[in-house]
């Protein structure tokens, strides 16, 4: 056998071991997912049966029905909806604030910028009982306005706009700025369209941060009326032990919209994420 035959067979055996490695990998990280939709369609009496097994043998949705007509998901839905429709409001303040650290010049441009990187290195435990004081100050306890508010503006956020944006050629703006454009038809014709991978990125952040938000929920609304899914999945963890078939009908509720909203921005996010290293 001749060297770049045998250079081949190895190139060919280390792309089958590499891809055989890879799909086991892919099935042991999805298995805890494959086996949350699977025991949401279970009964209960094949949810607490023993030695378990991974398909159900009578699938049914009821305990979806459950959730929507005896516990109030709807509500909780339309609720962390609202309050991920809020949220998406502070998307453009972080465009311009972005914006601007990319691309103007102004006193005190340095060490504001520091203070955004500084707001990173800060728990958001350390910032919750402030943050609420205020938002009581405001009268804005127990609504929903009140539990989208803090999550208006992220300084991870800012900065990943900052460094997206000083990608954009400088020259294109100038030359609109030439054409009469002002800085506001600049910002909303030329550089959010250039800004697609990154705003796809924040989309799906702001997404997961409001749909996934507990705590904060939990603390801000004493009315059960105003819970967020995850509060109300939180509910369901006395129904563990009983009807396990039931807690993964709720997670599944949970999971499923962020798994969506991943697929459909997949390729805008790993290209935002890639370009916004670049500089």
């Amino acid at each position: 056998m001749s060297t770049d035959s045998r250079a081949r067979s190895r190139s060919r055996s280390l792309t089958i071991t590499i891809g055989v490695g890879l799909a086991i990998g892919a099935v042991i990280t999805a298995f805890p997912f494959i086996w949350m939709l699977t025991s949401s369609l279970k009964p209960q009496s094949e949810s607490i049966d023993y030695p378990p097994t991974i398909l159900p043998q009578a699938p049914t949705l009821e305990y979806y029905q459950i959730l929507f007509t005896e516990l109030d998901f709807g509500r909780y839905l339309v609720n962390t909806l609202i309050v991920v429709l809020i949220s998406y409001v502070g998307l453009m303040l972080m465009a311009m604030a972005g914006y601007a650290f990319a691309k103007f010049e102004f006193k005190g441009k340095k060490g504001l910028f520091f203070l955004v990187l500084a707001t990173l290195m800060i728990p958001v435990q350390v910032t919750m009982i402030p943050t609420y004081l205020i938002i009581n100050g405001l009268n804005l306890t127990n609504t929903l306005v009140g539990i989208a508010l803090p999550t208006l503006v992220s300084g991870f956020s800012i900065f990943l706009f900052r460094q997206f944006m000083t990608t954009i050629p400088t020259e294109m703006l100038e030359a609109a700025r030439l054409d009469g454009a002002g800085e506001l038809r600049t910002f909303w014709q030329i550089v959010l369209p250039m800004s697609k991978p990154i705003l796809a990125v924040q989309v799906v952040l702001t997404f997961i941060t409001g749909w996934n938000s507990f705590l904060w929920p939990l603390i801000l609304s004493s009315d059960q009326k105003l819970y967020t899914l995850s509060v109300g999945l939180n509910l369901l963890n006395q129904q563990l032990a009983v009807n396990p078939s039931l807690q993964m009908a709720g997670a599944s509720v949970m999971v499923l919209p962020i798994l969506i909203v991943f697929i459909i921005f997949q390729r805008y996010v790993i290209q935002g994420f890639a370009l916004s290293g670049l500089k």
